[in-house]
């Protein structure tokens, strides 16, 4: 088994590493350990716009990285462990998670805490979940990957998962929300994540004995993971676009009016646009839909499009910002 500890904090890289090692090392068994800043990693069938407070998360800085495993949104950051075990599949049951967590529990249980797994992919104490599990089957290789909360910042993590339910109406795999919690509340003496790694790295070689070897990624491994970070991982087509089919609604109250929306949205594109409302227009509104369809669902395609027209026409007295809050 290769044990890797990611190099880098760059969500977009370490994502992107799980594929590139998957397609590399088509017969290793690996480890893989890394830690992100924040961020938001999706899942692979979500509607990622449905599952984040995007003003949040754009006020913040927060990326947003769509996996290539299914499940739910995770946050992730300086205080949150990742790991991921990737290995030759087998004729295990795809749904039985506890294999590639038991080394986790072990250790936690060894240092007394009562971890355990619990449902199908949760590790919890008391009740209270701290690493979410998601895992996929792709080239005759398995990846279970899970993140571990040490001492994660649980307020951003929750206003970052906030979202409006109303807004959105589609058939994507929707997050369960659970109470969760830190480790470091039950370590007395506390516990920084690079002790924690060390410590589960150690379980592991204790676990696979002479089976382990650490590796480093060489520089040209690190060449290549970034370019398919950028050329996948970090783009808006992949995070966004990727997104399942949705119906998007809003509505808001300015000075002009009310103006309610309603979009039809396919991977990630607007196909569809009605507005509504009690605001008073000189042109006809359905000039304006017409030039949002094909656009994508983003705010600065938006900000583009909105900024060469004359919105005062279609909405009264308005400014740009209170048309753009419409669509977000």
């Amino acid at each position: 088994m290769l044990i890797i500890d990611s190099p880098s904090n760059n969500a977009y890289f370490n994502i992107a590493s799980e594929e590139y090692l998957l397609n590399t090392y088509p017969n290793d068994e690996i480890f893989l350990l890394y830690v992100n800043a924040p961020s938001i990693i999706v899942g692979r069938f979500q509607n990622t716009l449905a599952e984040i407070n995007l003003d949040y998360v754009t006020e913040n800085k927060i990326k947003v990285v769509r996996r290539m495993s299914g499940g739910g949104a995770v946050y992730h950051d300086l205080g949150n462990l990742n790991f991921s075990f990737h290995t030759p599949l087998g004729d295990d049951d795809f749904s039985d998670f506890s294999k590639f967590t038991q080394p986790v529990v072990d250790l936690l249980n060894n240092l007394d805490v009562p971890a355990k797994l619990e449902g199908r992919n949760d590790l919890v104490i008391d009740g209270k979940k701290f690493s979410g599990n998601a895992k996929l089957a792709r080239n005759g290789k398995l990846i279970q990957h899970g993140t571990i909360l040490l001492d994660s910042e649980m307020k951003v993590l929750s206003e970052a998962l906030k979202i409006n339910p109303l807004k959105f109406r589609d058939k994507a795999v929707k997050s369960a929300r659970a109470r969760v919690t830190n480790l470091i509340d039950y370590f007395p003496g506390g516990i920084t994540v690079d002790k924690f790694k060390e410590l589960l790295i150690g379980q592991i070689v204790k676990e696979n004995g002479e089976n382990t070897t650490i590796h480093q990624l060489r520089s040209d491994e690190v060449a290549k993971i970034e370019q398919l970070a950028a050329e996948k991982y970090s783009t808006w087509d992949w995070n966004f676009g990727g997104s399942p089919s949705y119906d998007f609604n809003k509505a808001i109250k300015v000075p002009a009016g009310f103006i309610e929306l309603h979009m039809d949205v396919k991977k990630g594109v607007i196909q569809d646009v009605k507005i509504f409302g009690d605001f008073f227009a000189s042109q006809p509104i359905e000039e304006l839909e017409e030039k949002l369809v094909g656009v994508p669902h983003e705010t600065e395609n938006l900000r583009q499009i909105l900024s060469t027209v004359n919105l005062t026409d279609y909405f009264g007295k308005v400014i740009l910002e209170e048309i753009l809050e419409l669509f977000q």
